[in-house]
């Protein structure tokens, strides 16, 4: 439904001539109906990707299809303006009319510009979208009189009423509280696959980027650097930098002393460690081990990676403890169920089975 080449858009701050790049060589492929992730940390360049598949940003480079159609392309001379590209797209701020009712703000985009229609196609759609949002006793309310949910769900009616190909989010979740976003995530992917739409949602946050995504793509410095399942990118980060903004990650640096087909072996500060990796990495090479704290156990196998720790700290967080360990000269950190309970200054001695311990090359 969307396919992205080679994008590239650069900035001029202030009265610099040095460009600055927002985005560069943005390669990424949406599937109909899917639900997909641009994720990364503020300027990354995730929300330029998708103002430029709007039509509001015009990149330097590259091309941009959405279905059949090309809405841009440079050396093809294809630039269609925002209103004519087949999208619906829901703000941050939400840019509701706070003059205007619930009612009216999701007619309007329905009755201008060109992609109106007439006035029983006009309701039709408005109900339907209101239904959807469960918005229907809120039709006559101005919106200023809304609590923040509510005027998110008249931004999402409002994209929804157009019909678009491809429904474009950009962070339209971070004004709300902590327990209505949740709750909000829940109704939203519910919703988009329910309708069997396609999106493009733009998040800094990892737990909500995996609770909502069929597909992400990790950014950083105007860069994809990763995309694929929520799955693949968890278990299989293509670099540290991956592996550390989706979830936590315990690193150490070391050196490979014995590089075997498919183990290797790494001197590290806490030990020896063991791997499994399908990457070739030469004796004598610098690399980072990484493992996360939920792989970690206080038992395992004579196979397993086994080090000793004491307990630092420990926090309660429900559901399991987290424990800050010394081990050597690295502090870790592990996480356990609620029944293995540690005390700080506990000496304890924790496994890592070898399949669960990533390799990359130390390019520092």
């Amino acid at each position: 439904m969307i396919r992205i080449r080679a994008l590239d858009k650069k900035y001029y701050p202030g009265n610099s001539s040095e460009p600055v790049p927002a985005i560069s060589q943005v390669n990424i492929d949406v599937a109909e109906g899917e639900f997909f992730v641009l994720l990364g940390p503020s300027g990354s360049g995730k929300t330029t990707t998708l103002r430029s598949i709007a039509g509001l940003e015009i990149p330097d480079s590259g091309s941009i299809a959405i279905g059949d159609v090309l809405v841009f392309s440079p050396q093809d001379r294809i630039l269609l303006r925002p209103e004519a590209r087949p999208i619906g797209m829901v703000f941050q701020s939400y840019a509701l009319w706070p003059h205007m009712t619930v009612w009216e703000n999701v007619v309007f985009p329905l009755k201008a510009g060109i992609r109106r229609v007439d006035p029983e196609e006009r309701k039709r759609r408005a109900r339907k979208a209101l239904d959807l949002l469960r918005l229907q006793d809120y039709a006559d309310r101005s919106v200023s009189a809304l609590s923040g949910g509510q005027q998110q769900r008249v931004a999402l009616a409002r994209a929804i009423a157009l019909e678009p190909a491809v429904l474009l989010m950009d962070e339209p979740l971070s004004n709300l509280d902590a327990r209505l976003r949740a709750s909000l995530r829940v109704e939203l992917k519910e919703l988009t696959d329910e309708l069997g739409m396609t999106v493009v949602y733009v998040t800094h946050d990892q737990h909500e980027a995996f609770m909502m995504a069929d597909k992400v793509a990790v950014m950083s410095h105007g860069k994809v650097l990763q995309q694929g399942t929520v799955q693949e990118i968890y278990d299989h980060p293509s670099d540290p930098f991956v592996a550390r903004f989706v979830g936590e990650m315990n690193f150490l640096h070391g050196v490979v002393q014995r590089a075997g087909d498919p183990t290797i072996e790494i001197a590290t500060s806490c030990g020896n460690v063991r791997a499994h990796t399908a990457e070739r990495f030469g004796v004598g090479q610098s690399v980072i081990v990484g493992f996360r704290p939920e792989d970690m156990r206080t038992t395992g196998g004579a196979d397993d990676n086994s080090f000793a720790s004491s307990v630092v700290s420990s926090a309660y967080l429900g559901s399991e403890y987290v424990y800050k360990l010394a081990c050597e000269r690295g502090a870790l950190s592990m996480r356990l169920g609620k029944d293995e309970r540690l005390v700080r200054d506990d000496h304890v001695r924790f496994f890592v089975r070898r399949d669960r311990c990533l390799v990359f090359p130390d390019t520092h």
